[in-house]
């Protein structure tokens, strides 16, 4: 017995909207929602079904859209001009190859996979997502006949007062066999309200075929809203962000106040995670097991070892922090930052580009870039790695249990040796031998009879 061969699948995004009420230059598709694209959504669950091909439609905004998204292995498709969702698929049709093709809208970021994946596993006719809601206003209305299928779909503006009153609405997300699809899509015509071709009409023409209709409808409403304004977009920017807090807390996470965390991309957590109000996760960011992290915290594409202690108001940006550190606060970590196992970096740091070995410390108002320090080093405050000579960038080694007194510059490229001493407010541009205590100041002088400039009197 052969295993069936599960047929391929299509996905059309519709993503040429002009977004008139968001009052932007920019096409409504590529507004940022949890730090990406609109579009990206949509693109991200029809890979998730495992889509073959995903086709995205554009138009207003140029190739803004093309742009945005290019080298991620989708096909383009210009509407030019935009004469309906119906004309929209009309355009896609040269790019479908599949046996199925599910059609998304690029302003509908939410609608989850479960949700998708129920709409298309109906192979054999054509599948809709509806919603029962209690103001249907402005949302084309599923008609059905005594016995409850599916005939027709009826936008509102060509609808009867009978037909308003109909509260199941249909989402505009459909699929269908590729070749019934293309078929019906091609014969639509334009005589309505707004001369505009409705993909919605070919639902009649699937009946008049015999072909079944199937219902899906979302476990949540906001699955199939839009985006089509500002208010709109920060309403399920909320949304995104209370299902993240409600994942997070599920796994185990303490949040001090769920409605105040914004997750911008992919945030994993160990167990006994604490993260304070106001803090923003970026791209991938990693907490293993005990983190802590204060309040008002930003975190780009870093990882954090267990049991690290990230106090208030720290910016890390492709920071690597290990286990039992100390960060903070007000600390500044910039790409290329590697911390060991048991550091400490203090108030007002800036770190670039440099590694901290196990143990070592910097607990005030320093910067370091382009640095190699190795263990159990104490960086005194107000350091500064002089690391750029104006044209190019130099690297500082400062060795095993150095010590490096406070307002000191080291003047790259330079080496601290091991167990070496440098004495506060040195200016340190030749290598230091390890074991020895290193003092490069100016001689003090005091001046006998000196006098203060006073104030001339006008």
């Amino acid at each position: 017995m052969h295993e069936s061969i599960r047929p391929s699948l299509n996905v059309v995004i519709l993503a040429a909207g002009k977004g008139t009420r968001m009052y932007s230059s920019l096409p409504k598709v590529l507004h940022s929602l949890a730090g990406c694209p609109l579009l990206r959504h949509v693109v991200d669950s029809a890979r998730a079904l495992g889509a073959e091909r995903i086709v995205v439609v554009y138009g207003h905004g140029g190739e803004l859209v093309p742009t945005q998204l290019a080298g991620e292995g989708l096909v383009f498709v210009l509407q030019e001009p935009q004469l309906g969702t119906g004309h929209a698929v009309q355009q896609a049709l040269h790019a479908i190859e599949g046996d199925y093709t599910l059609v998304l809208y690029g302003d509908v970021p939410l609608t989850r996979v479960d949700t998708l994946t129920r709409a298309i596993h109906e192979r054999g006719g054509l599948s809709l997502i509806t919603a029962n809601l209690d103001d249907a206003a402005g949302y084309g209305r599923i008609v059905r006949d005594d016995a409850g299928r599916v005939v027709r779909i009826v936008e509102e503006r060509d609808a009867s007062p009978a037909q308003k009153a109909i509260r199941e609405i249909n989402t505009g997300i459909l699929a269908a066999p590729t070749k019934q699809l293309r078929a019906w899509v091609q014969g639509l015509r334009n005589d309505n309200a707004q001369g505009e071709y409705y993909l919605t009409d070919i639902i009649a023409r699937a009946v008049a075929d015999g072909v079944t209709i199937h219902t899906v409808q979302p476990t949540d409403t906001w699955e199939i809203l839009g985006v089509n304004s500002k208010q709109q977009l920060a309403e399920l920017e909320r949304v995104y962000q209370r299902e993240q807090a409600s994942r997070l807390l599920a796994s185990g996470v303490t949040l001090s106040d769920p409605a105040r965390i914004d997750v911008r991309g992919e945030l994993v957590c160990g167990r006994d995670v604490s993260i304070d109000v106001n803090c923003i996760f970026e791209g991938k960011v990693t907490l293993a097991d005990g983190v802590v992290v204060g309040a008002n915290c930003v975190l780009k594409d870093t990882t954090v070892g267990a049991g690290a202690h990230i106090l208030p108001f720290c910016h890390m940006d492709g920071a690597r922090i290990g286990s039992e550190s100390r960060i903070g606060p007000f600390a500044r970590l910039r790409p290329g930052t590697e911390l060991a196992a048991h550091t400490h970096v203090g108030n007002f740091m800036e770190i670039k580009n440099a590694q901290l070995g196990e143990g070592s410390k910097a607990n005030h108002l320093s910067y370091l870039g382009d640095a190699v320090i190795g263990r159990n080093v104490n960086i005194g405050a107000g350091t500064i790695i002089c690391n750029y000579d104006g044209a190019n960038k130099h690297q500082t080694v400062i060795e095993d249990d150095a010590f490096i007194g406070s307002d000191s510059q080291l003047v790259a490229p330079v080496t601290v040796g091991k167990g070496a001493t440098i004495g506060a407010g040195s200016t340190i541009a030749r290598d230091a031998p390890p074991g020895e205590l290193t003092v490069a100041r100016a001689k003090q002088i005091s001046v006998k009879g000196w006098k203060r400039p006073v104030k001339k009197v006008k």
